[in-house]
């Protein structure tokens, strides 16, 4: 697999890489990237987590036109907090000019996001750091064979939990808005509309911005990539993937799907993954699939009963 030749063309312009990108076919973290860097311009510095993504950028090639720094699993955030640090002290010295200044904006996997690089973004928000924190959900270490992870759902397969994941996709949005930051919001490039607006509200918002983007993974859910915003689609209109924004001390959700009786039922959105088919063949597997459900309808009566009261 080749590295990206020079006359890439920017992902700005381009929805998938050409040069020899090493992205996947149909991979919705890239779906989510392309959209958000449409918006924010060429003015920033992604500074990305050791994952999936880490391979749209191999040195020196890049399909950024503007910058990318590479950092380990953990610390990104800190390596973020190093980059806008730097542009300030260079502002304020009138090293470089206003209009040359960057937004920053850290791009990592769940794995990093939800484990083991926590403890780095939570003193980021402790330190109200002025940046974007985009997490890219594909529900597993995608990039190491796909292990369960802190934010794979209960039931799904991966090769670590080859019966179905047992445990619980940790709320990665509630621990986030528990540290008030200036912004959190949930996203999913199957949904263009409302993730577009909530990056360009972001971009005139200071301080911690925090991204969670659902990322269907062809390779790793084990569906057709042509299936990628289907897949997308279903998991909100389901209510499987929420879309929500918590600001000034309030969560609103941004699109509420249809009542119980006329939405689709998850199994619709599960049914698709080869990595839930353990629930469907040889026979189905009735206690797990109303846990799902139940789990869900639970969610929207509790949201629908608060915007009620």
């Amino acid at each position: 697999m080749s590295p990206l030749n020079k006359n890439t063309p920017p992902l700005g312009q381009h929805h998938l890489l050409a040069g020899g990108t090493p992205a996947c076919a149909g991979c919705g973290g890239l779906e989510n990237i392309k959209i958000i860097y449409d918006i924010l311009g060429p003015k920033t510095i992604f500074v990305n987590a050791a994952g999936c993504m880490t391979l749209l950028s191999v040195y020196p090639f890049t399909p950024f036109p503007g910058s990318w720094l590479y950092t380990s699993m953990a610390s990104a955030p800190a390596g973020a907090q190093g980059v806008r640090d730097a542009l300030d002290i260079l502002l304020a010295k009138k090293r470089i000019p206003a209009d040359e200044d960057l937004q920053v904006v850290v791009l990592t996997g769940d794995g990093a996001a939800g484990g083991m690089g926590l403890s780095a973004t939570s003193g980021a928000m402790d330190r109200n750091l002025d940046f974007i924190y985009l997490c890219y959900d594909n529900e597993g270490y995608g990039n190491t064979g796909y292990q369960f992870s802190a934010a794979t759902p209960h039931g799904a397969k991966t090769t670590t939990s080859i019966m179905g994941n047992p445990g619980y996709k940790k709320d990665l949005f509630a621990i986030w808005a528990a540290h008030r930051p200036a912004y959190v919001a949930t996203i999913c490039g199957a949904e263009p509309h409302d993730l577009a607006r909530k990056v360009a509200k972001l971009k005139n918002i200071k301080g911690p911005k925090m991204l969670i983007a659902l990322a269907p993974c062809p390779t790793n859910w084990h569906f057709e990539p042509s299936a990628t915003i289907q897949i997308g689609k279903l998991a909100v209109q389901s209510g499987h993937w929420p879309l929500k924004e918590y600001e000034n001390g309030r969560v609103t959700h941004t699109k509420i799907p249809k009542p119980s009786d006329e939405r689709p039922q998850v199994e619709e959105y599960l049914c698709r993954q080869g990595r839930f088919s353990h629930l469907f063949t040889p026979q189905r597997n009735e206690t797990v699939l109303a846990e799902i459900q139940a789990k869900v309808d639970r969610y929207w009566q509790e949201v629908n009963d608060h915007y009620a009261g």
